[in-house]
């Protein structure tokens, strides 16, 4: 086995897709579907159970996660530890990224490290809040992007992006109840909210769901907590007409006809996202990736 096929298949079953973990990687779909059936094939078993919503590990895929998770980080290890003999820094950065998180933020900071640090490969995982900061006190993260700020002495944060979030409707409903200045929040009493787990991210789940209840709004019940919000169950939960959904006005994914975006009347709810780092970290490649966020504009 070569460390880019347990690569590979780690980002598969993180992403519960080859679609989402092709992206995660920069690669071809087929060509990361070819790596996993060659590893597969290599190890004579079934790795995983592929169907229409996705894929999910076997039991020996799920056996083999854990070995290849623990190859994955002492390989990390390594390359840390030898980075303290560089004054660049160099080896693997690992970021963490939460879903919806703006290109137009990442991609620049990603050019302007590589252009300081061309030693310095990144490695990016779509983890959720809770996710990140676990793996930061775990020693496998080196920064993560936060959608609430941690506590205590043993990290330093950056806020790096505010986002007046607005609703996705039905695009009759959106056009029922829009005006010139937006949709008002409670307007969308009567209809469900396409929510996240609260275990994502407890401090903002409870910030936004105190501001949702405040303008009469009832939640119903919680997401299951392990589903991902992605995109396009936001998508399919509007299309219906009888929930709304929260994203922010530069909405990566294509919204399509029977869907409409639209802001809010005074925007009462934003989306803020911090960059987090061990507080001990001198690493010179990570202050250069932290450094190339802009500091967002005042609320």
């Amino acid at each position: 086995m070569e460390l880019r096929e347990l690569h590979a298949f780690v980002a598969v079953v993180e992403e519960g897709g080859f679609s989402a973990a092709a992206r995660r990687l920069h690669v071809s779909q087929p060509a990361l579907s070819q790596t996993v059936s060659g590893l597969e094939r290599q190890l004579r078993v079934k790795l995983l159970v592929r169907s229409s919503t996705g894929v999910r590990p076997t039991d020996a895929g799920a056996a083999l996660l854990g070995e290849a998770r623990a190859v994955l980080a002492r390989r990390d290890q390594a390359l840390r530890t030898l980075a303290r003999y560089s004054e660049g820094g160099g080896g693997v950065l690992r970021i963490g990224i939460p879903l919806e998180f703006p290109s137009r933020l990442l991609s620049p900071a990603l050019t302007e490290l590589t252009e300081a640090c061309p030693d310095t490969r990144v490695e990016a995982r779509h983890l959720s809040t809770s996710e990140q900061l676990a793996a930061l006190h775990a020693g496998e993260l080196d920064v993560g992007l936060l959608r609430e700020r941690p506590t205590g002495r043993e990290f330093d944060a950056m806020l790096v992006n505010r986002e007046r979030l607005g609703v996705l409707l039905a695009a009759e409903q959106a056009a029922e109840l829009a005006t010139e200045e937006g949709i008002a929040l409670d307007g969308l009493a009567g209809l469900q909210w396409v929510a996240f787990p609260r275990s994502d991210s407890p401090a903002w789940y409870d910030e936004l769901t105190a501001i949702l209840r405040s303008h009469g709004l009832d939640l119903g019940t919680q997401a299951p907590e392990g589903q991902r919000l992605i995109a396009e169950v936001k998508l399919a939960a509007v299309s219906a007409g009888r929930a709304f959904a929260l994203a922010p006005p530069d909405w990566s994914q294509p919204i399509p006809d029977g869907a409409a975006w639209s802001p809010l009347t005074g925007h009462p709810l934003v989306r803020r996202t911090w960059a987090v780092w061990p507080a001990d970290s001198r690493r010179q490649d990570l202050g250069r990736l932290v450094a190339a966020f802009e500091q967002p504009p005042g609320d």
